[in-house]
């Protein structure tokens, strides 16, 4: 297994972000009329993002981010976007707890240097 590296957090924080992104695309696409077209394989997560691979974090805030990404799959398995949509939002959720909490961790370990007096944090 690779050492932890400094940018996990931050690569965390944007996928939250992208993943809201995402939510509110769909969102207006469903506004507008439009159905999500199923998908009929499931997408797994990077490998850094998989079990077993090493990932940093507190193990309950990794199983909320398996039943999002899980939920994201299932949602993507149908045509309705408002359902897609609250499956972005719940893996942005997720994401972006853990990149704040493995922020707080490489901080406080030293990987990543304390914020400035008055900086804020990334993630």
């Amino acid at each position: 297994m690779a050492p932890p590296d400094a940018g996990f957090s931050a690569r965390l924080a944007e996928l939250a972000a992208v993943a809201r992104e995402e939510a509110e695309v769909c969102r207006e696409a469903a506004a507008a009329g439009y159905e999500w077209p199923p998908h009929t394989s499931t997408a797994n997560p990077p490998y850094e993002l998989q079990p077993g691979t090493g990932r940093r974090g507190p193990d309950a805030l990794w199983a909320r981010f398996d039943a999002a990404a899980a939920e994201l799959n299932r949602a993507g398995s149908g045509t309705d976007l408002i359902a897609v949509a609250q499956a972005h939002e719940l893996l942005a959720d997720a994401a972006g707890a853990l990149a704040a909490e493995v922020e707080r961790e490489d901080r406080a370990s030293g990987l990543l240097p304390q914020p400035e007096a008055g900086e804020r944090r990334s993630a």
